[in-house]
């Protein structure tokens, strides 16, 4: 049996040259602002994981099937029907979420249209809440 191999890794790929192709511009600027907000917020450059999630940092994760693997710590991706944005934990924070403004959420995703669509100071505060509470439980 073959061992089961991530799809989403972590490659060389140029977040840039990802963005510049995005069909939208206002995804594009979006995109970049983000990217600026991530980076200040980790203190990590952006590295394309996959074909199209822009990540920022990366951490090693274990299921208790014994499966491994390394993801970002956080990061988006520009989809033509929303931006997603990956907060894992961060997804829980009910008080924050209800101040942010016009998004839909999945299990650890954010989806927003366009980020004048949201307040940028809570979305700036969940993704940070989402590091802070990622940390945490891997540190326990």
């Amino acid at each position: 049996m073959a061992k089961h191999e991530p799809k989403t890794k972590a490659n060389d790929a140029d977040p840039l040259k990802f963005i510049g192709k995005v069909k939208s511009a206002t995804k594009r600027q979006d995109s970049l602002e983000l990217i600026e907000m991530m980076r200040d917020i980790t203190g990590e450059p952006p590295k394309m994981w996959g074909p199209s999630i822009i990540g920022f940092g990366s951490y090693r994760y274990r299921y208790a099937s014994g499966r491994s693997g390394e993801m970002c710590v956080t990061g988006f991706s520009p989809r033509s029907n929303a931006l997603v944005v990956y907060l894992g934990a961060g997804i829980d924070n009910d008080k924050l979420m209800g101040k942010l403004g016009k998004h839909k959420h999945g299990k650890g995703c954010l989806y927003i249209n366009k980020l004048d669509d949201v307040d940028r100071k809570v979305l700036r505060m969940l993704i940070e809440y989402a590091i802070k509470t990622q940390r945490k439980h891997r540190a326990e």
